[in-house]
C-alpha cells in the first residue's frame, strides 16, 4: 500500500483524507508503517467503500492484520446505528460465521507433553476430524440440529461435552440470543448434520502450545497462565452451515438493496437496513450460525480434554476463553458521551472489552477480556487483554491473527507441504494433516509476522500483550 496517500495520526493510526465532495465517513487504519506498507492496495479501497454505507457511526476501520477479503477487508470493523438507517452486510461478517478461538489452560508443563508428543499428536488427529467436508461421529437429526442452532455451547454441555463452568468463559455464555432456525435454509442445515465436532480446513487448527513469555504478570495471574505451562488453542467456526448462510444471504441482501434503491459502492457489499425484513432474517440466521460455531468449539474442546486425559488422568483442563472474530453483534457503546446500541461488524477482528466491562466474567473484570491472536502454522500466538482505550478507538475491537501476506495460490508456488512439515518437525513442532496442499497453503511464510501484529495492536491501544504461546503440536485439515 502506498502510505503517502494517508495522513498519519500517530505511530500506529492513519486516516484516508477525503477528496472534495466525497460522500463517505472517516477511514481509520491501525498499524505501524511497515505492516501498512505491506498491505494490498485493495484493503484501502475496500474499507473506503465500507465508509460509504448508510448509518455508519464513527470511522470504518482496519486492524493491524488486515488483508483483502470479500466485501469488507479481513480485519475490518464498522458499527452501524439501526435507528439511522444502519445496515447489516453478509460481506461484513464473512462466510465462516463466528470463526473464532477457544483457548484451554492446563496444569501440565512443557516437559510433560514433550516426552509423549508423538502419541498425543496421533491420538488428537484420530479423535478430531479435520479437512474439507470431513464429518465426525456425531450425526444429528433435523430436530437435534435445530436445538444446536438455538442452544449453542449450552446444548453441547447438556449432551456431556464439557462442564457448566466452561460457559462462564465463552462470550454470550455460549449461546447467542436471537437465533431463528427457520431463517436457515435446508441446504445449510443438511451440510451441518455430520460436521459437529470437526475442524474444517484452511487456516483452522488445534494446537498444543506452551507459554513462552509473560508480558503482563497481573493479567497472566488473572487468566491462570504462567511460563512453561501447556495450553490448547482451537481455531474453527460454523463449518458448512455458516458458509451456506453467507452464500444464501448475499443474494437476498442484494435484492433488498435493489428494492429500496440503496446504491452500493461495490456489489460484494450486498446489505440491507438492520430493521428491514431482509436484515432481520439474515440476523436470525447469522445468530443461529454463531451458535453452531460455539457448539462446535465446545465439542472439540471436550474431545481434546479426553485425549489429554487419556495420557494425564489427573490433569486439570479449563476454558480460558472463547471469542469469535467473524460476527455482527448488537452492543452498547459510548459515542460522543452518549450510550448507543450499535451493530458492530467484526470481520477477522476480535471483540476486546476492557477492564470493568459488565460483560466480562468476574475473574477477568479487573484486567480486561482475554484476546487471542492466532499465529500461522509453526509460529507463535498471543494472549492479550482488552483495554478501556479500545472502546474509544475501535468499539472495543482488536486483531484476530497474523493475517495472510500472500494468497494460497502464491503460497503453493513457493512451498511444498512435505517440506514444510519436515522443517517444522526438525524444530520440534509436530504437524498432523490430511492435506499436503493445505500445509503448503498455510506455510508460516504466507502470513504476516505475528510478533509485529501483536506489538502494533498493543501500541495502538487496542489490546495489551499478556503472553506469547509457542506451538508444539498442530492438527490441521
Amino acid at each position: 500500500m502506498d502510505i503517502t496517500q494517508l495522513r498519519q495520526i500517530d505511530a500506529t493510526s492513519w486516516a484516508l483524507p477525503r477528496r472534495e465532495g466525497e460522500l463517505r465517513a472517516e477511514v481509520r487504519l491501525f498499524a505501524d508503517a511497515g505492516l501498512l506498507a505491506a498491505m494490498d492496495d485493495k484493503v484501502l479501497g475496500q474499507i473506503a467503500n465500507v465508509a460509504r454505507l448508510p448509518g455508519l457511526v464513527g470511522a470504518a476501520m482496519t486492524m493491524p492484520d488486515a488483508h483483502w477479503g470479500y466485501g469488507f477487508p479481513i480485519g475490518g470493523v464498522a458499527a452501524f446505528d439501526p435507528d439511522r438507517g444502519g445496515i447489516i452486510s453478509a460481506g461484513g461478517v464473512g462466510f465462516d460465521i463466528s470463526c473464532g478461538i477457544r483457548c484451554l489452560r492446563t496444569d501440565l508443563a512443557a516437559e510433560d507433553v514433550r516426552a509423549r508428543a508423538k502419541d498425543i499428536a496421533d491420538r488428537l488427529f484420530a479423535s478430531i476430524p479435520a479437512g474439507v467436508g470431513e464429518e465426525g461421529s456425531i450425526k444429528l437429526s433435523p430436530g437435534q440440529l435445530d436445538r444446536v442452532l438455538s442452544g449453542g455451547a449450552q446444548w453441547a454441555v447438556s449432551k456431556g461435552y464439557g462442564v457448566e463452568e466452561d460457559l462462564e468463559y465463552i462470550e454470550e455464555r455460549g449461546r447467542m440470543p436471537g437465533a431463528v432456525t427457520a431463517s436457515v435454509s435446508e441446504l445449510a442445515k443438511k451440510r451441518q448434520r455430520g460436521e459437529m465436532g470437526t475442524l474444517g480446513s484452511g487456516n483452522h487448527y488445534l494446537e498444543v502450545q506452551t507459554v513462552e513469555r509473560i508480558y503482563d504478570e497481573a493479567a497472566a495471574r488473572a487468566f491462570g497462565i504462567e511460563a512453561g505451562q501447556v495450553v490448547v488453542s482451537i481455531h474453527c467456526g460454523s463449518r458448512g452451515l455458516g458458509h451456506q448462510v453467507g452464500t444464501d444471504y448475499l443474494v437476498s441482501l442484494a435484492k433488498a438493496a435493489k428494492r429500496i434503491g440503496l446504491e452500493l459502492p461495490e456489489r460484494e457489499l450486498a446489505c440491507a437496513p438492520i430493521n428491514s425484513p431482509e436484515g432481520q432474517e439474515y440476523l436470525g440466521a447469522m445468530n443461529a450460525a454463531i451458535n453452531v460455531a460455539l457448539a462446535n468449539r465446545q465439542i472439540i474442546a471436550e474431545l481434546a480434554r479426553r485425549v489429554l486425559g487419556h495420557f494425564f488422568p489427573d490433569a486439570r483442563i479449563e476454558t480460558l476463553y472463547d471469542v469469535s472474530h467473524n460476527t455482527c453483534k448488537a452492543e452498547w457503546h459510548q459515542v460522543a458521551g452518549r450510550r448507543r446500541l450499535l451493530y458492530v461488524h467484526r470481520k477477522g477482528a476480535t471483540r476486546a472489552f476492557g477492564p470493568g466491562h459488565p460483560g466480562l466474567p468476574d475473574r477477568y473484570r479487573s484486567v480486561g477480556q482475554p484476546v487471542i491472536i492466532g499465529g500461522s502454522m509453526g509460529t507463535g500466538s498471543y494472549v492479550l487483554a482488552g483495554t478501556r482505550e479500545s472502546e474509544n478507538r475501535a468499539f472495543s475491537s482488536a486483531s484476530h491473527g497474523a493475517g495472510r501476506a500472500m494468497s494460497r495460490n502464491q503460497a503453493l508456488r513457493h512451498w511444498r507441504g512435505r517440506e514444510i512439515i519436515d522443517e517444522l518437525a526438525a524444530r520440534g513442532i509436530l504437524i498432523r494433516t490430511n492435506s499436503m496442499r493445505g500445509a503448503a497453503e498455510e506455510a508460516p511464510g504466507a502470513y504476516k509476522d505475528v510478533d509485529a501484529v501483536a506489538e502494533a495492536t498493543e501500541r495502538a491501544g487496542l489490546a495489551r500483550r499478556v503472553a506469547l504461546l509457542a506451538p508444539r503440536i498442530c492438527v490441521k485439515g
